[in-house]
Order: structure tokens, then sequence, then C-alpha cells
């Protein structure tokens, strides 16, 4: 099945990829978009981010900080507006 580019910045990229790598263009697109599948899979959440940062950073979270807010407080801060 044939990948039709238009878009010259797409063109120069995957040829330039193509060089560095050593293969074709079409080989160049099959590693390029591995790669980017791969990484996207391996992106933390933004839970998993703010874990990894308390841990490098000694910060341990309480039982009364993982509990919820109540309704209370958020409405009195769209009230302060």
């Amino acid at each position: 099945m044939p990948i039709n580019v238009n878009n010259p910045e797409a063109d120069a990229l995957t040829r330039r990829f193509a060089a560095m790598a050593g293969v074709g263009i079409t080989e160049a697109i099959v590693i390029a978009m591995r790669e980017a599948i791969e990484r996207r899979n391996q992106r933390e959440t933004p839970q998993e981010t703010a874990a990894r940062l308390r841990e490098r950073h000694g910060i341990r979270l309480s039982e009364a900080v993982r509990t919820p807010l109540s309704r209370d407080v958020y409405d009195a801060m769209w009230e302060s507006r």
C-alpha cells in the first residue's frame, strides 16, 4: 500500500532519518513509527510523575492529604471571586 507524502518537511525528515539509519525510506518510516508508538506507550501518567517526584524529594502523603475536599471548600472558592 503506497504512502503519499505531500508535506516537504515530512519528506525531508524522513529522508534525513533514512540516511542516519542507513535504510530506505519505507524502512525509515516503519522504524520511526515503531519508536514513536513505543515512546507513547512508555509515558508515565501524571499520577506516576507526581509519585516519582514525591519519592525523589522525600515527600510522603498522609491520609488527610488523600481525603477529597468537601463541596463547601469548592463553593467558597467560587464565592470569593
